[in-house]
């Protein structure tokens, strides 16, 4: 996010990450649920939550990242959701993770549409994915609403995966310095 300090929609507030959101990073962790589909492990303690934060570089590097979620009628944290850069394969990737008592009340997709919404228009991305294990129905059907389109399979740590596109149709690439 380099070109403003947060992203705003009906019902949150995305923000970047910083060292004060460990405790939520590691509660959102620890819960198996909410990590039966990333492969993902929990954080063994806040202290590495912490670490993880303090790290993390993807807004320095790259300029997206994962951001938290604030709902504005709370004023809490409930999930994360953003793009992401990988180097190895060139390629922006959506990522979405939320609290289970904000499941199935349209977080993920306000805030996934908006963070792609936001990659295209601001940033001038050509193409971002989506991945998914193939039994986690929920973020396939997050994806889909987001207008992205399956690509194909692929080996998602030992488990059948499905990778989801969405092409930015602007012919328009916005030059970064703008």
């Amino acid at each position: 996010m380099k070109r403003q300090d947060y992203i705003e929609t009906k019902r949150t507030i995305l923000r970047k990450l910083t060292i004060d959101d460990a405790e939520e990073i590691f509660a959102l962790n620890l819960d198996k649920e909410v990590l039966k589909y990333t492969c993902d492990q929990p954080f063994e303690n806040i202290q590495k939550s912490k670490d993880f934060l303090k790290n993390y570089d993807q807004y320095e590097k790259y300029g997206v990242g994962r951001l938290a979620v604030i709902e504005k009628a709370s004023s809490k944290f409930i999930g994360w959701c953003g793009l992401k850069y990988n180097p190895e394969k060139d390629e922006y990737d959506i990522g979405f993770r939320f609290f289970r008592n904000c499941w199935n009340k349209g977080f993920a997709t306000e805030t996934a549409k908006k963070c792609i919404d936001y990659g295209f228009e601001e940033l001038g991305i050509a193409r971002i994915v989506g991945r998914a294990i193939n039994d986690n129905k929920a973020s396939i059907k997050v994806l889909e609403k987001i207008e992205m389109t399956y690509y194909e399979t692929f080996d998602f740590d030992g488990n059948d995966g499905v990778i989801y596109e969405r092409m930015n149709n602007s012919n328009e690439r916005k030059s970064p310095n703008r």
